[in-house]
């Protein structure tokens, strides 16, 4: 039986060579007259089974050919037994590369920390200002007032009822009537008050009022106060950006000029809720202190010189939302939605490198993270407008019952001059432009987007 294991090819994991092992050892092979192929040898060295030296008349003669059946088989259990061997090796192998990545990132990040921290702005900074007491502006200010108890924020309101709702009842009434604001968050209508002696300013007032509101309050306004905003669309009229808008409207080229955008929704910042964020600058101390200005056990946030990726990416995800409401109002199912996404993600990026912005910049934070946030999550505006949308509603009786602007509504009309400007095509946003425009209905939209020829995918 041995000698026929020998004669039949061996298990795969065998490597063999039998010039080598003729050479190299002294076995004796018999063969017995039958359609057995060839024999095939293997090299000792390299296999796990050991098999003895053996002659045929090692085997009765009388127990041959009831053996030659039965020891076909064999080989084939031998090798089942070899390969199903318990190994924990390899397992106790990946786990130990797995610690030592995480403990290599650990000690990265100490490390990190322990040249980073020699300048703390938060320290420094005494007094923030936030223009408008919308649901972000609200949850920005908290975190900032969070942060240091003693520094000062103040709140920019038109409204006096809102204002007298946050100093009496320390909470905006309006956009989170169950949270409590924290004691050093003031709300004022004096903008002159206001900005006299901030640090920072936060600006949170929608992009297409935006330009008149700064107007109105530029001479309060001190030339080398950094504006970070908040805000997230194009001008309609204009295609400005706030990056133009701000230092346009206080009438200051060398306005300080912060963006911050990213996959943030209002209510989640107010729940304390992990978050991470990117602050975009073309100053680059401006945008690290802006970064120490923010950051914090529960909020991350990344820097970026790409201001106009950030920016563009942060307006046209508002279209894109839409789309993505009118898919879900449709009930077009997950296929489509994910399809949609996709292109309307593929068409932001066509758009914003022409306009000189790093593809790096759209599949990050600013671009990526928040196109998902804003498509697939119902707390987005923009996507409940499309989901209204698509279920029938009429824009002027959805926009009439929202107590919160949505900017891709404005933004669509914009967001296809711009295309037009660049000469890039952009069939999605496109479509949500014309429904908006009431010149295209959803499902209308949907079978042209589907009749749109084959092509490469870019």
């Amino acid at each position: 039986m041995a000698a026929l294991l020998l004669e039949l090819p061996p298990p795969p994991f065998f490597i063999c060579n039998h010039h080598r092992f003729l050479s190299s050892s002294k076995t004796t092979l018999h063969y017995f007259p039958s359609k057995i192929p060839p024999p095939l040898t293997f090299t000792p060295t390299t296999t796990r089974c050991f098999l003895p030296t053996v002659t045929s008349s090692s085997i009765p003669e009388e127990e041959e050919e009831e053996e030659e059946e039965e020891d076909k088989e064999e080989p084939h259990s031998i090798a089942v037994a070899c390969t199903n061997a318990p190994d924990e090796r390899p397992q106790q192998d990946r786990r130990k590369v797995v610690q030592i990545a995480w403990e290599k990132l650990v000690r990265w990040s100490r490390s990190w920390r322990s040249k980073n921290s020699k300048t703390d702005h938060l320290e420094r900074t005494n007094k923030v200002v936030v223009l408008g007491g919308g649901s972000f502006g609200t949850a920005m200010a908290a975190h900032v007032a969070y942060r240091k108890s003693n520094l000062e924020v103040q709140i920019l309101l038109r409204d006096p009822l809102l204002c007298q709702s946050i100093n009496e009842k320390h909470c905006n009434c309006k956009y989170f009537p169950e949270h409590k604001l924290p004691d050093n968050v003031i709300a004022t209508t004096n903008a002159k008050a206001a900005l006299l002696g901030a640090d920072y300013c936060f600006h949170a007032v929608p992009v297409q009022f935006s330009s008149s509101f700064l107007e109105g309050i530029a001479e309060y306004v001190d030339p080398g106060l950094p504006f970070i905003s908040l805000s997230k669309g194009l001008e309609l009229n204009t295609l400005r950006m706030m990056s133009q808008i701000i230092p346009q409207a206080l009438g200051n080229p060398y306005q300080p000029f912060v963006s911050l955008s990213g996959p943030s929704f209002a209510l989640e910042l107010m729940n304390k809720l992990p978050t991470a964020m990117v602050v975009a600058s073309k100053d680059k101390k401006l945008a690290h202190a802006t970064q120490q200005l923010l950051a914090s056990s529960l909020l991350r946030i990344s820097t970026s010189r790409d201001v106009t990726g950030v920016e563009i990416a942060g307006a046209l995800k508002n279209v894109l939302a839409i789309a993505a409401g009118i898919v879900e109002g449709m009930n077009l199912g997950n296929n489509s939605m994910a399809a949609l996404v996709a292109q309307g993600c593929t068409e932001i990026r066509w758009l914003a490198t022409k306009m000189g912005a790093k593809p790096a910049t759209i599949t990050g934070l600013s671009g990526t993270g928040d196109i998902m946030l804003t498509c697939f999550v119902n707390l987005s505006r923009n996507r409940t407008v499309g989901v209204r949308l698509g279920s029938g509603e009429k824009l002027d009786d959805i926009l009439s019952s929202m107590n919160q602007v949505a900017e891709g509504v404005s933004t669509a009309g914009a967001v296809i001059a711009l295309a037009q400007k660049y000469n890039v095509k952009m069939p999605v946003l496109t479509a949500v432009a014309r429904i908006i425009d009431n010149e295209l209905t959803p499902k209308k939209a949907v079978l042209e987007l589907m009749s749109l020829p084959q092509v490469e995918e870019v």
